[in-house]
C-alpha cells in the first residue's frame, strides 16, 4: 500500500502503442474524470539509456529485449500525476498489467488485448514513483531524487513544477 498524504504523486507513461492508436486523451480523460491533477506532461521518446534506467530491475530478464524494442520504438507521453493516494488510485483505474485480464471498466481491461503492449505504465509504490520521476522530470523532483547529469530534452506538453 502507499502512502496516504494528500500530496502523493506518481509516474504514468502512455505508451507508444496507446500513442499509435489515439488515445492519449482517452487515458488522460480517465485521470482528469477521476480529480487526479496533472503536475507536469512532456512527449518523447524513450532512449535505450533511459529505458535501462526506468527498467533497471528487468534489464538482465529475457522479457526485457522485446519490452526495450516496444518502449523505445515510437513517442510516448509522460506524466507526473497527483491527489489523494494517487499511487493505489492510478493502479487501479489502469488495470491488471495483461489486458486480456484486467477488469472491464479498466483502461487495460477496455482498451488493450496485451500484456506487453499494455497502454500504460504506472508506478507501483511511492519509492518507485519518487526514482521514476526523478528520471522523467529531474527538475520537479525532489533535489534528493534528482539525478545528476543534465536534464533529458524533449516536446513539452505541460509542466508545472
Amino acid at each position: 500500500m502507499s502512502s496516504t498524504s494528500p500530496d502523493e504523486r506518481t509516474l504514468v507513461l502512455i505508451k507508444p502503442d496507446a500513442v499509435r492508436r489515439g488515445l492519449v486523451g482517452e487515458i488522460l480523460a480517465r485521470f482528469e474524470r477521476k480529480g487526479l491533477r496533472i503536475d507536469a506532461m512532456v512527449t518523447r521518446t524513450m532512449d535505450a539509456a533511459l529505458a535501462d534506467e526506468h527498467y533497471d530491475e528487468h534489464v538482465d530478464k529475457p522479457f526485457y529485449p522485446p519490452l526495450k524494442d516496444f518502449m523505445t520504438g515510437g513517442s510516448l507521453v509522460a506524466l507526473v500525476l497527483s491527489g489523494d493516494q494517487v499511487i493505489d488510485v492510478v493502479r487501479g483505474l489502469v488495470g491488471a498489467t495483461d489486458g486480456r485480464r484486467a477488469a472491464a471498466g479498466t483502461i487495460r481491461g477496455d482498451l488493450s488485448l496485451s500484456n506487453r503492449e499494455n497502454l500504460v505504465h504506472a508506478s507501483d509504490s511511492a519509492d518507485s514513483a519518487k526514482r521514476e520521476i526523478a528520471l522523467w522530470f529531474p527538475s520537479s523532483a525532489d533535489p534528493r531524487q534528482r539525478r545528476r547529469c543534465a536534464p533529458r530534452t524533449g516536446r513539452s506538453a505541460f509542466h508545472r513544477p
